[in-house]
């Protein structure tokens, strides 16, 4: 996969991973040991712009963050897997956000997110990156900042002829959806995906409808990820919805997974490949990704995934 010409510009967060690792999660009031503990770098749209930069992208990120040692370190990181850091502010008004994260033994996690300097991520941080946002093929925006910065990053990607890729991740029951008719292509997990349109999300079926009724909002492509149970892909002029099946693997730590989808896919499509095959790979390559632990730091190489499963490749 040449990065030559092919660009993904990244208008989303940036925030620092605290990872606890356990054996069970701790109740109201408990305290439990932990047997190892991890910093890394994270943020769902710097976890998918490093996602995309792994398979041989050019990718920028526009982001914010504190002037604190979290925000060095999180740019360090971006820069060192390729990512263009150039259009990464920084602000002394507040820290850089932070997510406390408690990994049980079977690789589950919760999360505790605090935003910090994803909150400034404004119209005006998009309006002063507009020509970065022009030049570039893709936009892709998620949900951990202000969703006015969002919805004008995509006005000005629209503008410009510019593809507009949405993880509304994670949810929010109480989103502005008419964003969605700025959008080409949403993807969205169960939960966000009843969020957005109402339907109870209790089986592959009723994840069908939600799909359709997303296209009804305006994007050309839904993708709803289902865990172990797979990928759906509704597309307009399109009558079936396509089931995509993801490998079996043995998780350790499940943390970022989703980002690693999402970045993985919008690399593979900006690279020209067909959707059904970037989303079996995203799909193969996220399920790779909770096989080993942390988040950016378990994305997969394309030199690796060549050597290992190239069948993983579309």
């Amino acid at each position: 996969m040449s990065s030559e010409n092919q660009k993904i510009v990244v208008f989303g967060s940036i925030v620092q991973d605290l990872v606890s690792y356990t054996d069970s999660f701790p109740r109201p009031g408990e305290s439990v040991r932990g047997h190892n503990f991890k910093l890394g770098s994270g943020g769902k749209g710097a976890n998918q712009a490093v996602a995309a930069a792994r398979l041989g992208i050019n990718v920028s990120m526009i982001g914010m963050v504190g002037e604190d040692m979290f925000g060095d370190s999180n740019i360090k990181d971006l820069s060192s897997n390729g990512v263009d850091t150039s259009c990464v502010g920084r602000t002394k008004k507040t820290h850089t956000a932070t997510a406390t994260i408690t990994v049980n033994k079977e690789g589950e996690n919760n999360i505790v997110v605090t935003l910090g300097a994803n909150l400034e991520m404004s119209p005006e941080i998009a309006d002063a990156n507009s020509s970065k946002i022009a030049g570039s093929k893709m936009v892709i925006c998620q949900g951990e900042i202000d969703e006015k910065g969002n919805r004008r990053a995509f006005e000005i990607a629209r503008s410009h002829g510019v593809t507009t890729f949405l993880n509304p991740a994670p949810g929010d029951p109480n989103m502005d959806k008419t964003i969605l008719e700025l959008v080409d292509i949403i993807c969205t997990n169960e939960n966000e995906a009843e969020f957005i349109t109402g339907i109870a999300q209790n089986n592959v079926k009723d994840a069908e409808k939600a799909a359709r009724a997303m296209l009804k909002m305006g994007p050309q492509h839904a993708i709803i990820t289902l865990g172990g149970k797979g990928v759906l892909l509704a597309s307009k002029g399109v009558d079936d919805v396509e089931h995509t099946a993801v490998i079996k693997v043995d998780a350790v730590d499940t943390t970022g997974a989703g980002d690693c989808f999402c970045g993985s896919l919008a690399a593979h499509l900006v690279a020209g490949h067909p959707i059904s095959a970037s989303i079996r790979s995203a799909a193969n390559l996220a399920a790779l990704s909770v096989t080993r632990h942390g988040t950016q730091s378990s994305y997969w190489k394309l030199d690796e995934i060549r050597q290992q499963y190239p069948e993983f490749l579309p």
